[in-house]
């Protein structure tokens, strides 16, 4: 049967139309299916983000907790090495240390009262003058030799041994909490105290500043971080920066000092105007170990606020280098009594006119009692000062002293000065100052 050309493509169009209804239905089903099963991926993927995020936070919380026990084990591990190294030594009691330290302090003041009234009696009775002068001298004497016997008790009392170690693990007690304060595990959230050093003048009263910084940072456990000063580009290249491994949070708001604040970033304002006033500001030692300093130290305080020294002037060796070649130069050795003179901007100011001869009273009794032991063949002081004229008048009034000094320092006393080389002459007078067997200053 013959059919038109055109019947047959209507009937070809129609068939193909069917075709393709009948192979689209199964797509349209797989389509189906597939949404379906990306629905299902998709809540089960958001369900495991969510649960990704609550394991995060727990696991934030068990660093914490982590970190905390480190650093309870620490503190223990402290505690277990100093109590196995006590059981190897003689310790001596509390009591004991506080008394022999008493006494000492005692012999003195009663040789400055007696000392005095003897002055006072002398200038009254001048018909009296010899006799009174051989008292004191014959008074003096046996001070010195009083004294002598109970700084020879600490030697012969086999505790020796025990007080170098005691202040050695103390020492590397503190440096390694400070270390630990600047070097945070996670700078992001490490909370910092900022302190700002350009808001005071002066060198000396700008580390007075820092160290009531570090302190009240020690105390709050939060890092310290210095905002910039004019010495950063000179400072830096002779000791280590404090601020570790961690800038200031950037993008962070900073809150000001209330005393109680859980704040990521807080300023702390100079120690005039703060309020409240921190716990550990001096005279106040940290509750874990004071005991044990007090039983250590005559004058704990010092010895406390030295370990924030320690750590502030921790050198580099390019300053190392220049302490060595100084004291090749100046032949600086032990024994050695510093003393410091500071003129220039202070007289009529902060503090009055105080002669050499007022320093060197004390210097002398120093050497006098040292040479009863017959340890003294040279005596020498290290003579620190901004008056340029004081050397020479050092050298010329006590010739038998040998005078190390750093002259340097005072010829920029009274002019305008180069930063840089200035503060290298203050660092090594404060270094030398340091490594000096006994210190006066007025």
């Amino acid at each position: 049967m013959n059919y038109p050309l055109h019947v047959f493509a209507f009937f070809l169009l129609v068939w193909i139309a069917f075709q393709f209804w009948v192979l689209r239905e199964p797509e349209k089903e797989r389509d189906s299916d597939n949404l379906s099963r990306l629905h299902q991926r998709l809540t089960e993927t958001v369900l495991l983000m969510n649960k990704v995020r609550a394991d995060n936070a727990e696991l934030d919380v068990q660093i914490e907790h982590l970190k905390l026990r480190i650093q309870q084990v620490k503190s223990t591990s402290d505690k277990i090495h100093m109590d196995t190294f006590n059981a190897t030594l003689i310790v001596p009691s509390k009591e004991y240390e506080l008394l022999r330290r008493r006494i000492h302090s005692n012999v003195k003041e009663f040789s400055y009262y007696v000392n005095s009234e003897l002055e006072s009696l002398d200038r009254k009775e001048k018909g009296t003058v010899r006799r009174i002068k051989e008292m004191k001298n014959m008074l003096v004497e046996h001070f010195r030799s009083l004294l002598k016997d109970i700084t020879d008790l600490a030697d012969v009392d086999d505790h020796s041994t025990w007080r170098e170690q005691e202040s050695e693990n103390l020492s590397r007690l503190i440096q390694n909490r400070l270390d630990d304060l600047q070097n945070p595990l996670d700078c992001s959230i490490a909370k910092q105290l900022v302190c700002n050093l350009n808001k005071v003048y002066g060198f000396s009263y700008k580390f007075h500043h820092l160290v009531y910084c570090f302190i009240v940072a020690y105390e709050t456990q939060r890092m310290l971080v210095l905002t910039p000063m004019k010495y950063n580009n000179v400072w830096q290249k002779f000791f280590f920066t404090l601020n570790g491994t961690c800038p200031l949070v950037m993008n962070k708001s900073i809150s000001q000092w209330t005393g109680n604040q859980t704040d990521q970033i807080v300023q702390l304002p100079i120690i005039d105007d703060v309020h409240p006033k921190p716990r550990l500001l001096p005279p106040v030692l940290p509750d874990d170990f004071a005991s044990r300093l007090n039983v250590l130290h005559g004058d704990p305080m010092v010895w406390w606020i030295g370990q924030f020294l320690k750590f502030i002037f921790l050198p580099q060796p390019t300053i190392s280098n220049i302490f060595d070649e100084c004291a090749e130069k100046m032949k600086f050795q032990n024994p050695t009594v510093g003393v410091h003179v500071r003129r220039a901007d202070k007289i009529n100011k902060d503090a009055g006119f105080h002669a050499l001869e007022e320093y060197m009273i004390h210097v002398e009794e120093y050497y006098k009692l040292k040479e009863l032991s017959g340890q003294i063949k040279k005596k020498r002081i290290y003579l620190a000062t901004d008056e340029p004229n004081l050397f020479a008048e050092a050298k010329r009034k006590y010739p038998e002293y040998e005078i190390i000094c750093n002259e340097n320092i005072s010829k920029t006393a009274f002019k305008k000065y180069d930063l840089r080389k200035s503060l290298i002459d203050l660092i090594i007078d404060i270094h030398f100052l340091s490594l000096s067997d006994y210190l006066f200053n007025l």
